[in-house]
């Protein structure tokens, strides 16, 4: 049975059980500014607010030795970004999400958030994963009022329900929130999740192809969705995706990851569509179509191929950064030019 929500609220404070969090924000330091969900915060400038510095992973081979997934691995992601990380399977792309979570350590090199380096797991960094990841046993407001109260853990009844529900109104399912996960569809569950990972109001947050097992309409609504919040609420996130399309629609930069194992980042694709895109019409834009076949020659062809061509100057602490514009492809060689035929039939 569920409990009530003054009980999930006012547990005791083990010392072991904070230590669970990882590391933390010297309680000496200046609390970094934050804000409630739904509500519009301006992100302010801050170029390295995640660094990742030389990290690298390996996994012992069988018969001896190590199998390198990635090293010396570089990136810079400033805040209030939304970025996307595309490669093929095998490149290590969870492998970096996982570090980034705390949930596994790098063999080499470390990981900055906000000038502090990654230990552990902290609920300054939620997770979506592609499975909801729901308590069966709680209703959709218990399963976000006990990530609320995980945060704020002096809080009284009403407030942790009062934020629980403003992010459970967020995510569109205000009537909703004293089903269980088993009376609700897969949208849903996975709507539950982000306004889970919400409420805590991380610093980052960390998605993991959280759309990969929705049917496609499902799919583009909660894209919507998230494009929406992310955008009012300046929220960082950092999201694993096989999608091309996806990821023009929702980054602000595009990661792009070669095959692994021993993968690197190729290149940084900063998106040059307007911010205020929409699904609808997204497809129209003049430069929608340059860097959807940049991204997919990158998958299908240079992915394989960049560690043996990759540039004489290219420096794996300072990926590329590549910025696409609209341009009007050359004709054929073969072809004649319209004003030409036009002459020759005078």
């Amino acid at each position: 049975m569920e409990q009530p929500l003054h009980r999930q609220c006012h547990r005791g404070h083990p010392a072991h059980r904070r230590r669970r969090h990882g590391a933390r924000l010297d309680p000496g330091a200046p609390a970094a500014p934050r804000h409630l969900p739904g509500v519009s915060a301006v992100a302010e400038s801050d170029p390295k607010f995640i660094s990742i510095e030389g990290i690298a992973r390996r996994y012992p081979a069988p018969g001896g030795g190590a199998t390198t997934i990635f090293e010396n691995l570089w990136l810079q992601v400033p805040r209030g970004a939304f970025v996307c990380i595309i490669g093929h399977s095998g490149c290590g792309k969870t492998s970096v999400l996982n570090i980034l979570a705390g949930l596994e350590q790098p063999s080499d090199g470390v990981v900055v958030v906000d000038g502090q380096a990654i230990s552990g797991p902290s609920l300054d960094r939620a997770v979506i994963f592609q499975g909801h990841a729901l308590l069966p046993w709680r209703s959709v407001l218990g399963n976000v009022a006990y990530a609320v109260s995980s945060r704020w853990r002096k809080a009284s009844r009403a407030e942790v329900e009062e934020r629980a529900k403003r992010c459970i109104d967020l995510v569109g399912l205000r009537g909703s929130e004293h089903k269980k996960p088993a009376e609700l569809s897969g949208g849903m569950r996975q709507r539950v999740g982000i306004a889970r990972a919400l409420s805590i109001e991380p610093k980052i947050m960390l998605m993991d192809e959280p759309f990969s097992a929705l049917d496609a309409l499902t799919r583009g609504t909660l894209q919507d969705e998230v494009r929406r919040i992310c955008t009012s609420t300046g929220q960082t996130v950092v999201m694993i995706t096989h999608d091309v399309d996806e990821a023009i629609y929702l980054a602000d930069k595009i990661v792009l990851m070669t095959n692994g194992p021993e993968a690197m980042v190729a290149e940084v694709v900063e998106n040059p569509l307007p911010a205020a895109r929409a699904r609808d019409t997204i497809h129209r834009e003049p430069d929608y179509y340059t860097v959807r076949n940049h991204l997919v020659d990158f998958l299908v062809a240079r992915s394989r191929t960049f560690r043996d061509e990759k540039p004489q100057d290219y420096d794996p602490r300072h990926p590329p950064q590549v910025r696409l514009g609209a341009a009007p492809e050359p004709p054929p060689a073969n072809t004649i030019p319209f004003p030409a035929l036009a002459k020759g039939r005078e």
